[in-house]
């Protein structure tokens, strides 16, 4: 019999009321194989209608709120201490990353080859949108820096499907200090020291990835770029 029971299914959200129930009936309908879903919903403080929503699944779902914006490493945080799930994953609330893949992220934890499972939109055969050339560049640069402080070999640091197991997730989330976007960085340092003391088995699988157009509600920008660069090198080197 397996040990994993539950899966927890952390999604923060901010301001995506065009995207949001399409989301979590997507979330709902997910193949987690024989696990129990445990959906929680993080609102970062959303300005349109997002909390609206939200309500009409607070007797089916976790509905967390934050009074201000803070960001997504902030709402992540919230997620996490709400979190009773044998495994944690992160889903993003828009629609560039497809639920019906979590089997292909979770595959490597429940044949107990892998303990934190993180995504690429770069390996495998999956269709991908073509978007901007110079994210594109940007990301690989910041993969590529990472890679050189932590010795893994990640095609996609910044991808936004991470998956652990409780007991991986429990040893890092009480560290973790990023606000924005910067959690993504982070995650991946915090992994990486565990890998490096044999304490955390890590894996890659491909997924397809249907990316938005700022006009269509993307929210990173070359700002988030440079804080990431900061923080790769603050916490692999200094925390």
């Amino acid at each position: 019999m397996s040990k994993f029971r539950i899966i927890s299914i952390v999604v923060p959200i901010y301001n995506e009321e065009k995207t949001l129930e399409q989301i979590i009936a997507a979330v709902e309908n997910a193949d987690v194989f024989d696990l129990e879903k445990e959906m929680i919903f993080v609102d970062d403080g959303s300005r349109d209608r997002s909390k609206v929503i939200l309500e009409k699944y607070k007797e089916k779902h976790k509905i967390l709120y934050h009074e201000k914006n803070r960001g997504k490493g902030a709402a992540l945080r919230t997620g996490f201490k709400n979190a009773t799930g044998d495994i944690i994953l992160i889903q993003d609330a828009d629609l560039e990353y497809d639920p019906q893949e979590y089997s292909e992220i979770l595959k490597p934890i429940l044949d107990g080859k892998a303990d934190a499972v993180f995504s690429s939109r770069f390996l495998g055969h999956r269709p991908h949108r073509v978007l901007y050339f110079w994210h594109s560049l940007g990301n690989r640069f910041l993969t590529g820096l990472s890679n050189m402080l932590t010795n893994l070999n990640l095609t996609d640091m910044e991808s936004g499907y991470k998956a652990f197991t409780k007991e991986i997730l429990d040893q890092i989330a009480p560290k973790l200090r990023s606000k924005r976007f910067s959690i993504e960085p982070e995650l991946v340092a915090r992994i990486a020291k565990l890998a490096r003391q044999n304490k955390c088995r890590v894996y890659e699988v491909g997924i397809s990835y249907s990316g938005r157009t700022y006009a269509e509600g993307k929210k990173i920008g070359w700002k988030d770029g440079i804080e990431a660069v900061s923080c790769i090198i603050w916490y692999n080197l200094f925390r």
